[in-house]
């Protein structure tokens, strides 16, 4: 079997808000991949792969049967391979907020669709719904973006639930601003993340703010973003990190709270929740890495791009 590699997937911008219908820009994340493989030889990741997959597949075959126009998988040919020992072999940390489940999707979905969608923008929208279907399994309530990044490999623009456009992003060398990954040390627990918001989201007083506040920031970094704006961008991400920690910051690690907030005092770095929040990575910003880098050494980082 030829190896597909599918990547992990950064949400820049919008995190939480996508699910308002707000704006957002998702780009592929190369550095981490996945493939679906047949094993050579037992050992304990193998076994445990191929385990979870198998309970994935259960789910699949569930809603398979209750949509039957949607999603159209091959499950006989997937039932088949898992009893082969197909696995995912990927280097993707799960729980970290970066598309471990999307690309594992995305994988299968290419593998077993019965009329597979080509990879192209035309199909974005039904992929989405396809995908937010088959992602249910490990978030609940899902957008489906994740996987369509892993799948498409390109970056998006995504203006609505029904509006999504390939962005091209700023060049990667000019280093004026660097977006980077920092790894607060454990894995998030995605649902219990995305549990919390929604309730959250019971609260009138808490939607308005949302709306009137948090998802306007958003949208300006876009703005600045796809603009190259860069000191109007840093100034949206700096008022997207204060909000998300004043009002989100059960969804930011303990450990991490002391450093985001000397980010917000110093304005030498700004952070804000990376997927899920409540651990994993943590997206940063910043207009001079290498004094943030001497600043964060206790903490693992990495660059995602400069521009």
């Amino acid at each position: 079997m030829r190896k597909k590699f599918f990547p992990a997937k950064i949400l820049l911008f919008g995190e939480y808000g996508v699910m308002e219908n707000s704006v957002g820009i998702s780009i592929p994340h190369n550095f981490y991949t996945g493939s679906l493989e047949f094993h050579t030889k037992f050992n304990k990741e193998i076994l445990c792969s191929n385990y979870e997959i198998k309970k994935y597949y259960s789910f699949l075959s569930i809603i398979e049967k209750k949509r039957k126009n949607l999603i159209k998988l091959n499950l006989k040919n997937f039932y088949e391979d898992l009893r082969k020992g197909i696995f995912f072999h990927s280097n993707i940390p799960q729980g970290y907020g970066i598309g471990s489940s999307g690309a594992l999707i995305a994988a299968i979905y290419d593998r077993y669709a019965k009329k597979k969608l080509k990879k192209c923008l035309k199909h974005a929208i039904i992929l989405k719904n396809i995908f937010s279907h088959m992602e249910s399994f490990f978030h609940g309530k899902s957008s489906g973006i994740d996987p369509l990044i892993c799948y498409l490999n390109i970056p998006l623009l995504i203006r609505s639930k029904t509006n999504i456009t390939e962005v091209k992003l700023p060049n990667n060398n000019k280093e004026k601003v660097t977006i980077f990954l920092l790894n607060s040390g454990f894995p998030s627990k995605t649902f219990s993340m995305t549990k919390f918001f929604l309730g959250k989201l019971k609260d009138n007083k808490f939607r308005k703010i949302l709306k009137s506040e948090f998802i306007m920031y958003n949208e300006k970094c876009v703005e600045s973003f796809l603009k190259k704006d860069f000191e109007f961008l840093l100034k949206n991400v700096k008022n997207v990190s204060t909000w998300i920690f004043n009002n989100l910051r059960p969804m930011i690690p303990k450990t991490l709270w002391k450093i985001w907030e000397e980010g917000l005092l110093n304005n030498r770095y700004y952070l804000k929740l990376c997927g899920s929040g409540g651990g994993g990575f943590i997206l940063g910003f910043t207009s001079n890495y290498e004094i943030l880098k001497n600043q964060l050494k206790k903490y693992a980082t990495e660059i995602v791009f400069h521009f």
